[in-house]
């Protein structure tokens, strides 16, 4: 646990050290040893935002600083933490801070202050987590497909799931699975077993999900609610500690069962692919 703790904590030092500069995904997820797709699910997790969301709370705090105690030029500020312009810089500074760059100037001028991360791991009540480790053959889905971008894909994939469930295009949905493609998108499949003797319903395509080692982790209860909750788990205080496994894969898969007649009964799983070290 403690070099895992270790390793994320150097990814957030390295972005501090950066902020700055322009910072690449994969080279943040490289600190703490882990693909950009699992470092970015593991850090929304944990940290309850996006890597994209904690960066630019940070170089604003940093902004505000500079314009408070500083004469340096609004346009070398803008500049300096990412924005090509003063009018872009001035409209995420006032999201932020709810004021403009020049009345933060101002004497008494009232700022918002977004402290760096310490990951820090605290045992307090013991949580049940039920999962089982086990050995699967490689399977192939077939489904309807999107991409979507890891900065907004908390609001989009329910949105998706939302119109999948108006024209389900001959699906029964027993499938999500995550994809990775290059660290700042993947594709999100919404998918069944693929049964080679049907025709694909129209606008769908296949997919193989690889053989090997999963841990699959039980979620009972109404849905997105305990599915989201053991996801936190997860990768909050499941991966941590870890032992004799690390994360193998840049996908993820959802399996969804027949809804109960009670909500509070629907059994659902989260599935990680896994490789013994």
């Amino acid at each position: 646990m403690k070099d895992w703790i270790e390793g994320f904590q150097a990814s957030i030092d390295y972005m501090e050290q950066n902020l700055s500069k322009e910072l690449s995904i994969g080279e943040i997820a490289k600190r703490a040893a882990l693909s950009p797709f699992y470092y970015q699910r593991i850090f929304g997790a944990m940290c309850g935002m996006t890597v994209g969301e904690y960066i630019r709370a940070r170089r604003m705090t940093l902004a505000a600083q500079e314009l408070a105690c500083s004469g340096c030029r609004v346009i070398d500020i803008a500049l300096k933490y990412g924005y090509d312009s003063p009018d872009s810089f001035a409209k995420a500074f006032q999201r932020f801070h709810g004021i403009t760059p020049a009345q933060a100037r101002e004497s008494g001028a009232s700022l918002r202050s977004f402290a760096p991360l310490h990951i820090k791991i605290t045992l307090e009540g013991g949580t049940m987590l039920d999962y089982q480790i086990a050995e699967k053959a490689p399977f192939t889905v077939a489904g309807v497909k999107r991409r979507f971008h890891a900065e907004t894909s908390y609001r989009e994939i329910p949105e998706f799931w939302g119109e999948w469930m108006s024209d389900r295009k001959g699906l029964k949905g027993m499938f999500g699975i995550c994809t990775d493609m290059d660290g700042k998108t993947f594709d999100y499949w919404i998918a069944d077993l693929y049964e080679p003797w049907k025709e694909l319903p129209e606008g769908c395509g296949t997919f193989q999900i690889p053989g090997g080692l999963w841990a699959l982790f039980r979620c009972v209860g109404a849905l997105p609610d305990s599915m989201q909750k053991v996801n936190t788990q997860i990768w909050s205080e499941w991966l941590p500690a870890l032992q004799g496994y690390t994360l193998a894969g840049n996908y993820s898969l959802e399996f969804y069962l027949p809804p109960a007649e009670n909500p509070a009964d629907t059994v659902s799983y989260i599935g990680i692919p896994l490789k013994k070290l």
